[in-house]
């Protein structure tokens, strides 16, 4: 993506400034507002390719943003926030955040994030040979981007669809957490397997919520994760 847009929501003045010198060093273009209100006007006139969103801010909570832009948009949404605990990211994630950063931060792990949701709007455009999978009561459509489950269409967030169609690209087999992270994440550092957790926790939840727990996603400890296939799933032949 040549010269992507990306606004900047942070109340904080001195981190606001920071992340602003930051992305102004690396050549990309971004606008900043300092609260939510201002954040929802930017994102509606701007039309940024990714919101860098903090969640504590002085008129509206950060999940309350995400739920609002997620109502008519797919753009990217990277939280950058203090809170910490599991319960704040599976929260923001849930509403549709794509990733989440917890301050204090390094500048390189920032640009890095960038640079991966950058790479995961490219990898979002080209299908599959295939045209759909089909694996029991899951249905992933690649052309339109879609998953459906026993004939419901499941709201997943970009970083979300694409999990789910390494997985399923690999049905039946354990990928370990280093093999995913770098095919989503660009990165296999061992730090990020948390990250990984969280997101495999909002997936499940959205795909094993309509179903059997378990019966889809299997969990390797230590190791990785799994697709399983269907015994009752007639795929195409070749």
């Amino acid at each position: 993506m040549d010269n992507p847009l990306i606004l900047v929501v942070e109340d904080d003045a001195a981190v606001r400034n920071l992340i602003t010198v930051t992305l102004e060093t690396q050549n990309y273009r971004f606008e900043s507002a300092s609260d939510g209100r201002q954040a929802l006007l930017a994102v509606t006139s701007q039309q940024p390719d990714i919101v860098l969103l903090d969640l504590g801010l002085p008129d509206m909570d950060g999940v309350a943003i995400i739920r609002r832009i997620r109502s008519w948009s797919a753009m990217p949404i990277l939280v950058i926030s203090a809170r910490s605990d599991d319960r704040d990211k599976i929260a923001a994630l849930d509403a549709g955040a794509d990733d989440y950063i917890t301050k204090p931060f390094s500048v390189d792990e920032l640009l890095a994030r960038i640079r991966t949701t950058l790479r995961r709007l490219s990898v979002l455009s080209p299908a599959p040979d295939a045209q759909e999978f089909v694996n029991g009561d899951l249905r992933i459509d690649y052309a339109a981007h879609c998953v459906y489950f026993a004939g419901q269409e499941l709201h997943l967030t970009p970083l979300e669809y694409k999990l789910l169609c390494l997985l399923a690209k690999n049905v039946g087999k354990v990928l370990t957490h280093q093999y995913i992270l770098k095919e989503v994440w660009g990165s296999n550092l061992s730090g990020d397997v948390a990250s990984l957790r969280v997101f495999m926790v909002t997936l499940r939840k959205k795909l094993e919520g309509r179903g059997e727990p378990g019966s889809y996603i299997q969990t390797h400890v230590g190791i990785g994760y799994r697709l399983l296939k269907q015994e009752d799933t007639a795929f195409p032949e070749k």
